[in-house]
């Protein structure tokens, strides 16, 4: 058992024929995922060869789903284009949708996150400008790189794609049931929250590590739902203990105004519910690992 993603999931590739999209396809093939087409109207009708094997572009997500079963879809769309895409998606009631794509206008994801919500919250979205979610083993949708983590117990969420990696690499020997990587931008899909709570629900995920990052108050929000909700040790990590304040730091999101939103605060938070929180990444994974040792 993973979350949202397994071994079962059908993907399709919206922007497959673009050379990102080209890029990760190929390489998400490689890691055993079953894509079973990409999508680009333009392109519809044709199919593009993938070191062997053949997959077909459809004209919309519907048609895919349709011909397919496709029941996840990740997007490397243009950031002008997404929003068409991620509506198209949502309107398909594809239960799934991953967005790579960076660089989105705030607006245009308040929009299509709106739009979801309005049909009934049918379509997960992940990120976007988030790596994506990976499956150990079983199926890998986005940019996370296959091979740097194995198969395991533990589940983790995190709101940086490097940070996600490291993570996975310093404890792939005990290994992952799903890394959820969920974005940094100021509006995403899916949050810690709902991470957490899926991870809780999995009867294959033992512990879970929780990676955030300075701005906002998504990581207080975290630890007020795993005080309440979450019984499985949980350890985490806070990027940025080091920036500046009242300056807008890498990722849209992380901005820090007052006590509000610094890496120390969301510690504390955090530390206060019982989440072990590590100084650096590296201390973040031993702590994991004596958990896991017991």
């Amino acid at each position: 058992m993973a979350i949202w993603l397994t071994e079962n999931s059908k993907v399709i590739v919206q922007g497959m024929t673009g050379s990102e999209g080209t890029k990760h396809t190929r390489r998400m093939l490689a890691a055993g995922t079953n894509v079973v087409g990409g999508v680009n109207a333009r392109k519809a009708g044709q199919s593009v060869d993938f070191d062997g094997t053949a997959l077909p572009v459809f004209g919309t997500v519907a048609e895919a789903m349709a011909e397919t079963g496709a029941d996840a879809s990740v997007v490397f769309v243009p950031p002008r284009f997404t929003k068409d895409a991620v509506i198209e998606a949502i309107d398909a009631e594809i239960p799934l949708c991953i967005i790579i794509t960076e660089g989105i206008p705030v607006h245009d994801s308040t929009w299509f996150w709106g739009h979801a919500v309005a049909k009934g919250n049918k379509t997960r979205i992940i990120g976007p400008n988030c790596p994506g979610l990976a499956s150990p083993g079983k199926s890998n949708a986005g940019i996370i790189p296959a091979d740097i983590t194995t198969p395991g117990r533990i589940g983790l969420v995190s709101k940086s794609g490097t940070l996600t990696y490291q993570m996975m690499y310093e404890l792939r020997d005990i290994g992952f049931s799903t890394c959820v990587g969920i974005g940094g931008d100021p509006v995403i899909g899916t949050t810690h929250i709902d991470a957490l709570e899926a991870f809780e629900a999995d009867p294959e995920t033992d512990a879970i590590v929780m990676i955030g990052e300075i701005g906002g108050d998504a990581e207080e929000r975290a630890a007020a739902y795993i005080e309440q909700h979450v019984t499985k040790p949980v350890v985490g990590y806070v990027a940025g203990f080091t920036a500046p304040e009242g300056k807008t730091m890498g990722h849209a999101g992380a901005i820090v105004s007052g006590s509000s939103g610094t890496a120390q605060a969301k510690k504390e938070a955090l530390e206060k519910v019982g989440v072990r929180v590590g100084k650096t990444p590296s201390e973040t994974a031993r702590l994991m690992r004596e958990i896991m040792s017991h």
